[in-house]
């Protein structure tokens, strides 16, 4: 089983490539955001919960999140590995990542990610904000508060997965298929 925390500022390419590698790899990709809107939309008592704090302007506890992300992996059992896009974010988060792994006789193989730099960043959020409709990809000074906020947060986590031995950064900038096979050799080799 192979287990990736897929990391990358805004605009880097993390749903692109999770697409791809989910299929090459026969993993299942859980998408922080794709399980609070499933959570959500179906009133389930975790996305209940959930919203009780996102309509108070609060973020989600931890725990609630990690619930969610249970459930995943729990409907996924008979999976290859997961690729978990947008978690975690925090040094805490990804503690209790590992011990859910732990619990599931598990664990989190690598942290990759995909570095690129910031004007280039930019530039593929201006252009994916054409065609979107996200106003936060249409606004140049909103982009640059998110990249920074990325690098604000994560920074923490990289050394959380250096100190283990499974922070891999990988070039983000080329055709998909490059960026594919650069992150497919680190894959392969875990």
């Amino acid at each position: 089983m192979k287990n990736i925390v897929l990391f990358g500022p805004p605009g880097a390419g993390k749903g692109t490539q999770a697409e791809v590698l989910k299929e090459k790899y026969n993993l299942v990709h859980i998408s922080t955001g794709d399980v609070f809107r499933y959570n959500i939309k179906n009133k389930t008592e975790l996305g209940t919960l959930a919203k009780s704090y996102m309509d108070k302007g609060h973020l989600v506890p931890d725990e609630v999140t990690i619930d969610m992300l249970n459930a995943e992996v729990d409907k996924n059992s008979a999976a290859n590995g997961f690729i978990f896009d947008g978690f975690p974010r925090t040094a805490a988060q990804a503690e209790a990542l590992e011990e859910l792994m732990n619990k599931k006789n598990s664990q989190i193989n690598a942290m990759v990610a995909l570095e690129v730099e910031d004007e280039i960043l930019v530039g593929r959020l201006l252009e994916r904000g054409k065609s979107s409709g996200r106003a936060d990809d249409a606004n140049e000074e909103v982009i640059r508060e998110r990249i920074a906020e990325y690098y604000r947060k994560t920074d923490v986590l990289k050394e959380f997965y250096m100190a283990q031995g499974k922070y891999h950064g990988v070039d983000g900038v080329g055709s998909i298929e490059e960026i594919t096979g650069r992150l497919s050799k680190v894959i392969d080799n875990i």
